[in-house]
């Protein structure tokens, strides 16, 4: 029987949630399951202790090891075993593998060329400089941390004659220019940030919004859509994350709200669109490290337009926050890892 293989940097698989749906999932699907961490391995027995779960409770076990491993664990953690990872990886087939932070994947599409049309300009700020020039262009700019997520440290700023308006979080501020310069050469000192212009994807009562694109491989590495949603933003903010007050909602409705009568035509569109980035990000994973992608988030704008915009891509994008579909999210990883080891064998 088929042992897929969670790997955490947790040693626990009670303090992840997940690991539970994982695993009662894994046995639906016929397979074996366990959840371990780095340090529980023993390449010399090429055993791992780990825990399965049994009879309603998870139970410390010795194991062969397994024939493919889903590596679930924040990549930063997991670094502190990078050895471990490594040796692991050349013996053993990994669902994941990282496709960089946002500046790397735009870098990625630009050289590609066939997605820059959707892609933001983006520059790296190295200086208050960029950002001057940046504004002669794109009076309205968007700043934020090249590795940020779930929109924390977004800046909105537009220049407005010769003071600067700022929108962070719920606070707004206006700077003369020498504030404005010393407030940012403060964050840029912290970690790195990009700036790139304002795309003004609202909806009709003003709200910023945008879209998930959550898309999957399935057991005969296909890619699938798992689910398109909106991110609908609080009244005045610039950032839609449902962590920091936003909403969401189901599709068709939210598409014939704000299209009418063009709602068709455009769920059509974003559905050709993801799953046509994903094989063209895979492709250049491909190309570039001989790795292939399990699992997409793609972040999208649409500007007055209807033009569509990407903003971020990320490798890590977690179940969908309703609609029910954390077991079709399992599942579909579950099928994958079935293919994975399939072709091991």
């Amino acid at each position: 029987m088929i042992l897929i293989g969670m790997l955490h940097h947790r040693k626990n698989p009670k303090s992840v949630r997940k690991a539970y749906a994982y695993a009662v999932v894994a046995k639906g699907e016929g397979t074996d399951f366990i959840f371990f961490s780095p340090k529980s391995v023993n390449f010399d027995k090429k055993t791992i202790s780990g825990f399965q779960y049994k009879n309603g409770q998870w139970v410390n076990v010795e194991s062969r090891f397994p024939d493919v491993i889903y590596n679930a664990g924040s990549p930063l953690k997991l670094k502190k075993s990078q050895i471990i990872v490594n040796k692991l990886k050349q013996i053993i087939p990994f669902t994941s593998f990282s496709i960089g932070d946002k500046l790397r994947v735009y870098e990625k599409l630009k050289l590609d060329g066939e997605f820059s049309q959707y892609l933001v300009q983006t520059e790296v700020i190295k200086s208050i400089y960029d950002i001057e020039k940046f504004l002669t262009t794109s009076p309205k700019v968007v700043i934020k941390p090249s590795n940020g997520h779930r929109g924390q440290g977004v800046i909105y700023l537009e220049k407005l004659c010769d003071k600067y308006y700022l929108q962070v979080e719920k606070q707004n501020y206006i700077f003369k220019h020498k504030d404005f310069v010393k407030y940012i050469y403060a964050i840029i000192k912290e970690q790195n940030y990009i700036v790139q212009p304002y795309i003004n994807s609202r909806t009709k009562d003003n709200r910023a919004y945008d879209f998930r694109l959550h898309v999957q491989k399935n057991g005969n590495n296909e890619w699938i859509i798992t689910a398109i949603y909106p991110r609908i933003g609080p009244s005045g903010s610039i950032v839609t994350n449902i962590n920091n007050g936003g909403y969401t909602n189901y599709l068709t409705p939210f598409l014939k709200q704000e299209f009418g009568d063009k709602f068709i035509e455009i769920k059509q569109h974003l559905e050709t669109f993801s799953l046509k980035i994903a094989r063209k990000m895979e492709e250049i994973q491909l190309k570039n490290y001989k790795e292939e992608i399990d699992e997409l988030g793609i972040d999208i704008g649409i500007d007055e337009m209807r033009k569509i915009w990407i903003y971020e891509i990320n490798w890590r994008p977690g179940c969908p926050p309703a609609f029910y579909l954390e077991l079709d999210v399992v599942k579909n990883m579950i099928n994958y890892c079935i293919y994975l080891a399939n072709g091991k064998n």
